[in-house]
């Protein structure tokens, strides 16, 4: 399928001024000679008419003529910019495919680049992690692994691997030569060296997988404590049924916003307590559920309550409700310093209707959902609440699920190289270690992954 020549309009879909359609493959130049006749000197924006083979025009565009291996694929390219009408696309797509062109499937530029050396597969799936970035961090998180940030640390680690590997070959050819003995002194504290720096990049709190996926934050309490309101005048629109029937909430319902400048999936849950109605009952298991899962649990209570209501505060809904597991009161936040809150831990506890009077519990946040009242704090609480659950200082973070398996690996291998009795032993760990290394950048072994990973981009891309 390589050698095919594929075509496909790179810009969004719809109706726009001008839309660009990218061409790429051994036969691109033939196309574009073929629909404009003359073709302009390289990297050279021009202005052309365009026909089909019959002579009939399709569009006066700019073409771009991109030989390779200067190109984003590395092969010979062209760019298009046409102009945005739906019959345009589809007369300059007609004219491709009777030039011997056909449509390219989805992601598969940015495979063709993988596989051309243009790209490691860090940097492609960083490719497709900027095309979906919804927020400026995640643009930022993104453009950082486009430059080759985490691509350059697997690749060292995997150079030191292979000094590591020849050193250890060495022990295991020469076994009768006078070899020095801190060579093998040598190779295990740079085992163990490398075996932390491996284990200190894991530990990361999943701020960057965190990050590219977006955050959940969990609204729980009991019922008809204003939680959907909460929910809707955070997301700033109906999200939720507000009513003040106990129990409207059955299922968890969701809003995507941005907080702090991370997005985050706020889940509206049913109230906690005990129920004999079963559809109730199941609508608590699922809030809980939903709270053990979620990045950050905000507990609301109303005026007159002091806590987190049974499990979230620990004990049981007595006799005859279901088991839950206990969970510890929610911690207090930390003060306001320089303008901006954090939060200590998983709970964040808010008190809603301050319309009705009362004062916030010290450790909680005072709102009104139906007034607006504290809610500009509440916002600022959780943009810092879902800042601190992201950010990260110093190396760039790992942003992929087999990212986190390869290393782990990695990191397995290179503490039984670390104990292996036998030299032949140890050298094939390091292998393993360095193999695992490989599947992250695609170096090695990467088959197996590469449709998955490239039927999620767009065509196009």
């Amino acid at each position: 399928m390589e050698a095919d020549t594929i075509f496909a309009v790179a810009s969004g879909a719809g109706h726009a001024a001008i839309a660009v359609m990218r061409i790429s493959g051994a036969a691109s130049f033939a196309a574009l000679a073929a629909l404009c006749g003359d073709v302009p000197p390289p990297r050279r924006a021009s202005l052309r008419h365009l026909r089909d083979r019959d002579g009939m025009e399709l569009d006066q565009a700019m073409v771009v003529w991109l030989p390779g291996p200067g190109s984003y694929t590395g092969e010979d390219s062209v760019e298009l910019f046409l102009h945005g009408g739906r019959a345009v696309l589809d007369g300059v797509a007609q004219a491709l495919v009777r030039f011997g062109a056909r449509p390219a499937e989805a992601g598969e530029f940015t495979r063709r680049a993988f596989l051309n050396g243009k790209m490691d597969l860090t940097e492609a799936e960083a490719v497709h992690d900027l095309v979906a970035a919804e927020t400026a961090a995640q643009r930022r998180q993104a453009l950082r692994q486009l430059d080759g940030a985490l691509g350059t640390i697997y690749r060292a680690w995997a150079d030191r691997l292979r000094v590591l590997l020849a050193q250890q070959e060495a022990l295991i050819d020469f076994p009768d030569e006078d070899l020095p003995p801190e060579i093998e002194a040598a190779v295990l504290a740079e085992l163990a060296a490398l075996g932390e720096e491996v284990a200190v990049h894991l530990d990361d709190e999943r701020r960057g997988e965190r990050l590219r996926e977006g955050l959940v934050f969990a609204v729980t309490g009991r019922p008809n404590v204003g939680k959907s309101s909460l929910v809707n005048a955070l997301a700033e629109r109906d999200v939720a049924i507000v009513s003040a029937m106990p129990g409207t909430t059955r299922d968890a319902l969701e809003a995507r916003v941005v907080l702090g400048g991370v997005p985050v999936t706020l889940v509206d849950t049913a109230g906690l307590r005990a129920s004999t109605d079963a559809i109730e009952a199941e609508g608590v298991r699922r809030a809980l559920a939903r709270a053990a899962d979620a990045d950050l649990v905000v507990v609301v209570i109303e005026p007159g309550e002091q806590e987190a209501p049974p499990p979230l505060a620990g004990g049981s809904w007595g006799e005859g409700a279901a088991p839950v597991p206990a969970r510890p009161p929610p911690p207090s936040p930390l003060p306001q310093g320089e303008g901006e809150y954090v939060v200590a831990a998983s709970h964040l506890l808010v008190m809603n209707k301050l319309d009705l009077g009362g004062v916030a519990p010290v450790d909680a946040i005072g709102v009104s959902a139906l007034t607006g009242q504290g809610l500009d704090t509440l916002r600022t609480r959780l943009g810092a609440a879902a800042r601190s659950l992201t950010e990260s200082a110093g190396p760039p973070p790992l942003t992929q699920a087999r990212h986190r398996a390869a290393l782990q690996q990695a990191a397995a291998r290179l503490a039984a190289a670390g104990i292996a009795d036998l030299a032949e032993l140890r050298a094939e760990d390091l292998r393993l270690a360095l193999r695992a290394l490989g599947r992250i950048t695609g170096s090695v072994g990467v088959e197996d992954i590469l449709d998955t990973l490239f039927s999620r981009f767009c065509i196009g891309k």
